[in-house]
This record gives C-alpha cells, sequence and structure tokens, in this order.
C-alpha cells in the first residue's frame, strides 16, 4: 500500500491526470493519461508492480471506424 500511496502522490505533484479502478481482487490499477499515451500502473496486493504504457500513432480518424471497431470487438 505504501508504494501505491506513494505513486499517487508522486502523480498529484507532477499534476498528471490519473484514475483508480479495481478488476481483480487482487490489484489496483492506476490509470495515467498523458498527452499521446495512457499508463496502465497495476499494484497487486503481493507487492508486484506491473507497468502497461499504450501509445498513440497520432492519426485520427473519422466517424466512420466506430462501425469496425464495434464489428470487430462485439
Amino acid at each position: 500500500m505504501q508504494r501505491l500511496q506513494a505513486f499517487l502522490d508522486r502523480l498529484e505533484e507532477a499534476g498528471l491526470h490519473h484514475t483508480l479502478a479495481r478488476y481483480r481482487a487482487d490489484t489496483i490499477m492506476v490509470r495515467v493519461d498523458v498527452p499521446g499515451e495512457r499508463w496502465e500502473v497495476d499494484f497487486f496486493s503481493h507487492g508486484t508492480v506491473e507497468v502497461e504504457i499504450f501509445r498513440s500513432d497520432g492519426e485520427i480518424a473519422g466517424e466512420e471506424t466506430l462501425e469496425r471497431l464495434f464489428s470487430s470487438n462485439t
């Protein structure tokens, strides 16, 4: 819990937007949104921390892309 609290304090000091989520019983996820990236930082109850980074390629798609996204994910 100390590592999570220290990380949250650091995010707040840096002024980085973040949200907390719980998708698994043993994990708290911190989602951090920065320009062009999203970080998902998982803090596990047993002490492990995992970080996944999603980067934008900078391309902006139009509304027509929504149908493709829904059909490929439903």
